[in-house]
Protein backbone atom coordinates (compact mmCIF):
# COMPACT_ATOMS: atom_id res chain seq x y z
CA UNK A 1 0.00 0.00 0.00
CA UNK A 2 1.38 3.53 -1.30
CA UNK A 3 1.27 6.59 1.62
CA UNK A 4 -2.15 7.59 0.46
CA UNK A 5 -3.78 4.78 1.23
CA UNK A 6 -5.15 4.19 -2.59
CA UNK A 7 -2.75 1.46 -3.39
CA UNK A 8 -1.65 3.03 -6.06
CA UNK A 9 2.52 2.71 -6.47
CA UNK A 10 3.62 6.06 -7.39
CA UNK A 11 7.00 6.21 -9.01
CA UNK A 12 9.58 8.66 -7.29
CA UNK A 13 13.48 8.44 -6.64
CA UNK A 14 12.82 5.10 -5.81
CA UNK A 15 12.40 4.23 -9.28
CA UNK A 16 16.35 5.70 -9.84
CA UNK A 17 17.84 3.12 -7.30
CA UNK A 18 18.88 -0.85 -8.12
CA UNK A 19 20.44 -3.05 -5.85
CA UNK A 20 24.19 -4.32 -6.61
CA UNK A 21 24.05 -7.11 -8.32
CA UNK A 22 27.24 -8.17 -6.78
CA UNK A 23 29.83 -6.76 -4.99
CA UNK A 24 33.66 -7.50 -5.52
CA UNK A 25 36.12 -5.70 -2.86
CA UNK A 26 33.52 -3.13 -1.71
CA UNK A 27 32.45 -1.74 -5.10
CA UNK A 28 29.10 -2.33 -6.16
CA UNK A 29 28.11 -3.13 -9.62
CA UNK A 30 24.22 -2.99 -10.79
CA UNK A 31 21.90 -2.71 -13.30
CA UNK A 32 22.65 0.59 -14.45
CA UNK A 33 26.41 -0.54 -14.68
CA UNK A 34 25.86 -3.03 -16.56
CA UNK A 35 23.87 -1.53 -18.85
CA UNK A 36 26.43 1.10 -19.60
CA UNK A 37 29.03 -1.59 -20.21
CA UNK A 38 26.46 -3.05 -22.60
CA UNK A 39 26.43 0.39 -24.30
CA UNK A 40 29.83 0.18 -24.91
CA UNK A 41 30.12 -3.25 -26.44
CA UNK A 42 26.89 -2.56 -28.23
CA UNK A 43 28.90 0.79 -30.07
CA UNK A 44 32.56 -0.87 -30.45
CA UNK A 45 30.52 -4.04 -32.01
CA UNK A 46 28.45 -2.17 -34.54
CA UNK A 47 31.12 0.15 -35.95
CA UNK A 48 34.26 -3.25 -35.80
CA UNK A 49 31.66 -5.11 -37.73
CA UNK A 50 30.44 -2.62 -39.74
CA UNK A 51 34.22 -1.42 -40.84
CA UNK A 52 36.29 -4.06 -39.51
CA UNK A 53 35.95 -5.20 -43.35
CA UNK A 54 35.16 -2.57 -45.42
CA UNK A 55 34.23 -2.92 -48.83
CA UNK A 56 34.05 -0.82 -51.66
CA UNK A 57 30.14 -2.26 -51.95
CA UNK A 58 28.98 -1.53 -49.27
CA UNK A 59 26.68 -4.27 -46.94
CA UNK A 60 23.73 -3.33 -45.14
CA UNK A 61 25.71 -2.98 -41.46
CA UNK A 62 28.22 -0.91 -43.25
CA UNK A 63 25.67 1.13 -45.34
CA UNK A 64 24.31 1.82 -41.45
CA UNK A 65 27.54 2.38 -39.99
CA UNK A 66 28.42 4.94 -42.59
CA UNK A 67 25.02 6.83 -42.85
CA UNK A 68 25.66 6.98 -38.78
CA UNK A 69 28.65 8.52 -39.41
CA UNK A 70 28.55 10.35 -41.93
CA UNK A 71 25.28 12.32 -40.46
CA UNK A 72 27.60 13.42 -37.02
CA UNK A 73 30.30 14.03 -39.29
CA UNK A 74 28.34 16.55 -42.19
CA UNK A 75 25.41 16.85 -40.10
CA UNK A 76 26.60 18.50 -36.60
CA UNK A 77 30.68 18.32 -37.02
CA UNK A 78 31.01 20.24 -40.10
CA UNK A 79 28.05 22.24 -39.77
CA UNK A 80 28.81 23.76 -36.36
CA UNK A 81 32.86 23.91 -36.89
CA UNK A 82 33.53 23.36 -40.57
CA UNK A 83 35.48 20.78 -42.27
CA UNK A 84 39.22 21.96 -41.94
CA UNK A 85 38.84 22.62 -38.11
CA UNK A 86 36.16 19.74 -37.37
CA UNK A 87 37.70 16.56 -39.25
CA UNK A 88 39.86 15.51 -35.84
CA UNK A 89 37.05 15.51 -33.77
CA UNK A 90 34.89 13.47 -35.99
CA UNK A 91 35.93 10.48 -34.60
CA UNK A 92 34.71 11.94 -30.26
CA UNK A 93 31.73 13.38 -31.87
CA UNK A 94 30.31 10.09 -33.32
CA UNK A 95 31.52 8.24 -29.91
CA UNK A 96 29.56 10.68 -27.69
CA UNK A 97 26.68 10.29 -30.14
CA UNK A 98 26.25 6.77 -30.68
CA UNK A 99 27.10 5.99 -26.95
CA UNK A 100 24.24 8.79 -25.12
CA UNK A 101 21.77 7.57 -27.83
CA UNK A 102 22.17 3.95 -26.69
CA UNK A 103 22.38 4.83 -23.37
CA UNK A 104 18.78 6.36 -23.98
CA UNK A 105 17.21 4.16 -25.43
CA UNK A 106 17.81 1.18 -23.16
CA UNK A 107 14.73 3.20 -21.83
CA UNK A 108 12.62 1.26 -24.30
CA UNK A 109 13.83 -1.93 -24.05
CA UNK A 110 11.49 -4.80 -23.09
CA UNK A 111 13.74 -5.98 -19.55
CA UNK A 112 16.38 -3.58 -19.61
CA UNK A 113 13.73 -0.50 -19.35
CA UNK A 114 16.15 2.36 -18.03
CA UNK A 115 18.03 4.85 -19.47
CA UNK A 116 21.53 5.31 -18.17
CA UNK A 117 21.52 8.92 -18.96
CA UNK A 118 18.68 9.79 -16.04
CA UNK A 119 21.62 8.59 -13.24
CA UNK A 120 23.63 11.94 -13.13
CA UNK A 121 26.54 10.53 -12.95
CA UNK A 122 26.86 9.39 -16.24
CA UNK A 123 26.24 12.66 -18.35
CA UNK A 124 28.40 14.25 -15.85
CA UNK A 125 31.34 12.26 -16.74
CA UNK A 126 30.93 12.90 -20.20
CA UNK A 127 30.45 16.33 -19.83
CA UNK A 128 33.75 16.27 -18.09
CA UNK A 129 35.28 15.16 -21.49
CA UNK A 130 34.46 17.60 -23.43
CA UNK A 131 35.26 20.31 -21.16
CA UNK A 132 38.80 18.51 -20.82
CA UNK A 133 38.86 19.08 -24.97
CA UNK A 134 37.67 22.60 -24.86
CA UNK A 135 39.83 24.11 -22.07
CA UNK A 136 43.14 22.88 -22.31
CA UNK A 137 42.09 23.18 -26.08
CA UNK A 138 41.40 27.26 -25.55
CA UNK A 139 45.04 27.89 -23.96
CA UNK A 140 46.77 25.59 -26.52
CA UNK A 141 45.70 27.71 -29.46
CA UNK A 142 46.01 31.37 -28.06
CA UNK A 143 48.40 31.03 -25.56
CA UNK A 144 47.87 31.67 -21.84
CA UNK A 145 46.64 35.22 -21.68
CA UNK A 146 44.90 34.73 -25.32
CA UNK A 147 43.38 31.79 -23.61
CA UNK A 148 41.74 33.70 -20.58
CA UNK A 149 40.63 36.53 -22.97
CA UNK A 150 39.03 34.07 -24.95
CA UNK A 151 37.04 32.34 -21.91
CA UNK A 152 36.52 35.74 -20.52
CA UNK A 153 35.60 37.60 -23.33
CA UNK A 154 37.69 40.63 -22.01
CA UNK A 155 37.71 43.14 -24.49
CA UNK A 156 39.02 46.94 -23.82
CA UNK A 157 36.58 48.33 -26.43
CA UNK A 158 33.61 47.53 -23.71
CA UNK A 159 35.31 50.77 -20.74
CA UNK A 160 34.07 50.07 -17.77
CA UNK A 161 31.38 47.58 -17.73
CA UNK A 162 34.72 45.09 -19.38
CA UNK A 163 35.61 43.37 -15.75
CA UNK A 164 32.11 42.49 -15.20
CA UNK A 165 31.40 40.97 -18.20
CA UNK A 166 34.54 39.26 -17.88
CA UNK A 167 33.51 38.19 -15.09
CA UNK A 168 30.08 36.87 -15.92
CA UNK A 169 31.87 35.00 -18.99
CA UNK A 170 34.20 33.81 -16.65
CA UNK A 171 31.55 32.24 -14.40
CA UNK A 172 29.38 31.37 -17.29
CA UNK A 173 32.01 29.28 -19.63
CA UNK A 174 33.90 27.32 -16.83
CA UNK A 175 31.01 26.80 -14.03
CA UNK A 176 27.76 26.89 -15.33
CA UNK A 177 28.37 25.34 -18.89
CA UNK A 178 29.54 22.08 -17.84
CA UNK A 179 27.22 21.69 -15.15
CA UNK A 180 23.98 22.52 -18.15
CA UNK A 181 25.89 20.50 -20.33
CA UNK A 182 25.41 17.19 -17.87
CA UNK A 183 21.81 18.60 -16.69
CA UNK A 184 20.13 19.16 -19.37
CA UNK A 185 20.88 15.48 -20.91
CA UNK A 186 20.04 13.93 -17.36
CA UNK A 187 16.71 16.22 -16.34
CA UNK A 188 15.59 14.87 -20.24
CA UNK A 189 16.11 11.47 -19.81
CA UNK A 190 15.10 12.03 -15.72
CA UNK A 191 11.91 12.96 -16.38
CA UNK A 192 10.87 11.29 -19.50
CA UNK A 193 11.66 7.73 -17.65
CA UNK A 194 9.33 8.79 -14.93
CA UNK A 195 6.28 9.68 -17.09
CA UNK A 196 7.00 5.91 -19.06
CA UNK A 197 7.15 4.85 -15.39
CA UNK A 198 3.95 6.44 -13.94
CA UNK A 199 1.95 5.32 -16.95
CA UNK A 200 2.80 2.35 -17.13
CA UNK A 201 2.49 1.32 -13.51
CA UNK A 202 -1.32 3.53 -14.05
CA UNK A 203 -2.26 0.85 -16.95
CA UNK A 204 -1.38 -1.97 -14.79
CA UNK A 205 -3.16 -0.58 -11.60
CA UNK A 206 -6.22 0.21 -13.03
CA UNK A 207 -6.86 -2.84 -15.11
CA UNK A 208 -6.57 -4.59 -11.83
CA UNK A 209 -9.84 -2.37 -11.04
CA UNK A 210 -13.09 -1.56 -12.03
CA UNK A 211 -11.82 1.25 -14.03
CA UNK A 212 -10.89 -1.07 -17.04
CA UNK A 213 -11.51 1.87 -19.86
CA UNK A 214 -9.57 3.98 -17.89
CA UNK A 215 -6.70 1.66 -17.86
CA UNK A 216 -6.94 1.91 -21.69
CA UNK A 217 -6.80 5.37 -22.00
CA UNK A 218 -3.57 5.11 -19.49
CA UNK A 219 -1.97 2.30 -22.24
CA UNK A 220 -2.26 4.65 -25.11
CA UNK A 221 -0.52 7.63 -23.21
CA UNK A 222 1.88 5.38 -22.79
CA UNK A 223 2.66 4.15 -26.22
CA UNK A 224 2.57 7.74 -27.12
CA UNK A 225 4.96 8.33 -24.25
CA UNK A 226 7.20 5.87 -25.50
CA UNK A 227 6.97 7.41 -29.44
CA UNK A 228 7.76 10.59 -27.87
CA UNK A 229 10.64 9.24 -25.94
CA UNK A 230 12.22 7.72 -29.11
CA UNK A 231 12.27 11.03 -30.34
CA UNK A 232 13.55 12.86 -27.51
CA UNK A 233 16.42 10.06 -26.95
CA UNK A 234 17.73 10.75 -30.31
CA UNK A 235 17.55 14.66 -30.06
CA UNK A 236 19.06 14.93 -26.54
CA UNK A 237 22.32 12.90 -28.35
CA UNK A 238 22.17 15.48 -31.35
CA UNK A 239 21.87 18.61 -28.52
CA UNK A 240 25.08 17.43 -26.63
CA UNK A 241 27.01 16.98 -29.48
CA UNK A 242 25.89 19.85 -31.06
CA UNK A 243 26.99 21.68 -27.90
CA UNK A 244 29.99 19.76 -27.45
CA UNK A 245 30.95 21.11 -31.24
CA UNK A 246 30.12 24.72 -30.05
CA UNK A 247 32.64 24.85 -27.13
CA UNK A 248 35.31 23.13 -29.21
CA UNK A 249 34.54 26.00 -32.10
CA UNK A 250 34.59 28.58 -29.73
CA UNK A 251 37.75 27.50 -28.31
CA UNK A 252 39.69 27.91 -31.73
CA UNK A 253 37.85 31.23 -32.95
CA UNK A 254 40.05 33.96 -32.61
CA UNK A 255 39.37 36.41 -29.82
CA UNK A 256 38.56 39.91 -31.24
Amino acid sequence: MSDNGCGFPAPGLHSFLFKPMFTVGGFEFNKVMLLALMTTLVVVTFFYVAFGKAKLVPGKLQMMGEAGYDFVRRGIVYETMGKKDGEKYVPLMVSLFFFIWIMNIWSVIPLTQFPVSSIIAYPAVLAAVVYLVWVPLTFKKHGFVGGWKNITGFDNSLGPIKWLVSFIEFFSNLLVRPFTHAVRLFANMFAGHLMLVMFTVASWYLLNSWMIPAAGVSFVMTMAMILFELFVQAVQAYVFVLLACSYIQGALAEHH
